[in-house]
């Protein structure tokens, strides 16, 4: 985060930053927040702010034993900044008296008469340097960077894994790119990106990803870039090449139609078949255009929200879907309120990606863990279960249902798919073993991080819950 030339002065950054917290705090989320940050200095502000969230659990932690009693909303998100950018303490992104320095240069523009109390606090952090550290680990919150309720829930789900989960939060996710199979998949568009010097490397999911052990299913489509950068700059994405998508979310497209049987070669659209597939939350549209890539279908694509409906048409025209041999049909409706929008004949396939705590997905979205609460996860479960009780009867005898969420949670997995096998008196026999069950955020060797060599380790994929359910 080291200012480079004509950029803006960490001071302006951090002023904004602390307002960005601030929003946070309020309920609002990181993107919408920034959507008021002035254009010039959002990137940085974004920089600042995703750093500031991955660390919010150790700087409020030492905030707490420096001032025990809060001080006002703007020098508590002011410092809760500051502090926040002094982790991780081997490497922190500033050097430490400089950032002192524009911490209060920022407060004399937020709250004036805070600059000498800001300047004390920050340099007495300094001072108290390992001690401070030792003192915020003896914290859920500073030790995990995490609430304390999300730790308690971890820890009970994933005894074993739950501290390598938490810790996995703080990186930077890897930038995975899906290869259109329509435009011939990895083998024929990864030379374009060899052409234009860019790194990468084939990905498939690390083992310790797969939670109970299973076989870590193949991802022939993903490739994994060395470095992220805007989607513009590379090749081919503008024509449809290229879509951005998560490792753990490129498996939802072949997991159905495998359930189905419609999948030949993966990666290879089969002709042969022409399923009906519902898509039931289906927003921004990932999965249902990689569905289309992957196989000939009539396809509804169903979201609660019209306006992400929106961005779901866009991604597919510019991935030129449907093709010659598919339809699809995009509605707004809550897939719930069957009688409202099903037209009465049933789907071979259903994918229910449903909407949940995004657990998961906290490296991507590290203010999502501050925006939940402990309630949430039952009334979120609540919903999982109506939209499976309410799509299962729509999926035809010998069809099948995907169950996914981009969560960590047994809640919302494992004893999820566990309640609605007894509520419906099912076997336990429906359930695929091709399912991956719950995917960790984790990877074989947390030591040595994504690889680009030959042989190289994968990178983590997000976490994830898939349950492939068989129709008698």
């Amino acid at each position: 985060m080291t200012r480079t030339s004509g950029a803006p002065a960490l001071h302006q950054q951090l002023e904004h930053t602390a307002r960005l917290l601030m929003k946070v705090r309020a309920g609002s989320s990181m993107p919408d927040a920034l959507q008021q940050v002035p254009p010039p200095l959002r990137a940085g502000c974004q920089a600042l702010g995703f750093h500031v969230m991955r660390w919010r659990g150790s700087a409020e932690a030492a905030r707490q034993n420096l001032v025990p009693r809060k001080p006002a909303p703007e020098v508590d998100a002011l410092l809760t900044c500051a502090l926040a950018l002094l982790w991780p303490a081997d490497a922190p992104p500033y050097a430490a008296h400089a950032l002192v320095d524009e911490a209060v240069k920022c407060a004399a523009r937020m709250a004036p008469h805070s600059k000498g109390f800001v300047n004390a606090v920050l340099r007495n952090a300094l001072r108290r340097g390992s001690e401070l550290q030792e003192l915020v680990r003896r914290t859920p919150e500073g030790r995990h960077n995490h609430p304390a309720w999300w730790v308690r829930r971890l820890e009970r789900d994933w005894p074993e894994q739950a501290s390598a989960i938490m810790a996995a939060a703080k990186d930077h996710p890897p930038m995975t790119l899906r290869a259109n199979a329509r435009r011939g998949g990895l083998g024929a568009l990864a030379p374009r990106l060899d052409d234009g010097g860019w790194g990468w490397q084939a990905l498939a999911l690390p083992h310790a990803a797969v939670a109970d052990g299973r076989a870590a299913p193949g991802l022939p489509q993903a490739a994994v870039l060395q470095r992220a950068a805007p989607v513009d700059q590379i090749p081919g994405f503008a024509q449809g090449d290229w879509s951005v998508q998560d490792a753990a979310a490129q498996l939802a497209a072949p997991l159905l139609l495998g359930g189905l049987g419609t999948l030949g070669t993966l990666g290879t659209p089969d002709i042969r078949t022409r399923p009906r597939v519902l898509d039931a939350c289906a927003a921004p549209g990932g999965k249902t255009a990689h569905l289309l890539e992957l196989a000939d279908m009539d396809l509804w694509a169903l979201d609660a929200d019209a306006q992400r409906l929106v961005r779901a048409q866009e991604n597919l025209s510019r991935l030129a879907l449907p093709a010659r041999g598919s339809s699809v049909q995009l509605r707004a409706a809550d897939a719930r309120s069957v009688p409202n929008w099903w037209d009465g004949e049933p789907f071979d396939a259903v994918l229910l990606d449903a909407p949940c705590s995004a657990s998961g997905i906290v490296r991507r979205h590290p203010d999502a863990r501050w925006l939940r609460r402990d309630s949430d996860i039952p009334n979120l479960a609540r919903l999982q279960a109506e939209l499976l009780d309410a799509l299962w009867p729509l999926v035809k005898p010998g069809g099948c249902l995907l169950y996914a969420t981009c969560s960590v949670f047994k809640a919302e997995g494992s004893d999820q798919i566990d309640a609605f096998l007894q509520r419906h008196s099912l076997p336990r026999a429906l359930v695929d073993p091709t399912s991956p069950g719950h995917l960790l955020p984790l990877v074989d060797n947390e030591t040595a991080g994504a690889g680009f060599a030959s042989g190289g380790p994968n990178p983590a994929c997000d976490g994830f819950f898939y349950a492939l359910l068989h129709k008698p």
